[in-house]
């Protein structure tokens, strides 16, 4: 195993700690958010340009870099290509289906498919969209028609 490689799946096990602060089930690795690693830095692309948490998201970073030895590494944030809903793993996506939020179907941001939600609870694909607004700006509020309860839905991009 090269030295790259070596370091690069070291600062992923050390990040897969860090958990996202708006969504605490799902690290900041699962999530897709950890884009690269190289010699001297990791790249990190926030879910969308200007996303509140960033700066949270960077300081937790820091902080399991520092603790695990890799302070010579910096941080650099990459906008483009932007953040998709495509990079979020399938562990992370039964993460946000257990803390009860729907994530979008694999691919849904390369097509034509728009938001197509499956409710997390009892898994009905009969749901609607209350509000393009959830509880932060990278989810809609959506409502099973079956079970009636209310859940996020990542929103596809």
């Amino acid at each position: 195993m090269s030295a790259a490689v070596a370091l690069k799946d070291r600062v992923f096990e050390v990040l897969a700690h860090v958990l996202d602060p708006e969504i605490p089930c799902i690290s900041v690795v699962d999530l897709g958010i950890v884009r690269d690693v190289r010699d001297d830095a990791v790249v990190i692309t926030p879910t969308y340009t200007g996303c509140p948490a960033t700066l949270a998201i960077e300081a937790a970073i820091r902080g399991e870099l520092d603790r695990a030895g890799l302070s010579r590494l910096k941080i650099e944030t990459a906008l483009a290509p932007a953040w998709t809903t495509d990079w979020i793993s399938d562990a992370g996506r039964e993460k946000l289906r257990a803390y009860g939020i729907a994530p979008p179907p694999k691919g849904a941001a390369r097509s034509s498919l728009r938001d197509d939600a499956t409710c997390p609870r009892c898994g009905s694909a009969r749901t609607e969209e209350i509000s393009r607004f959830g509880s932060t700006p990278c989810k809609a509020l959506h409502r099973c028609l079956d079970c009636r309860e209310p859940f996020d839905l990542f929103k596809c991009h």
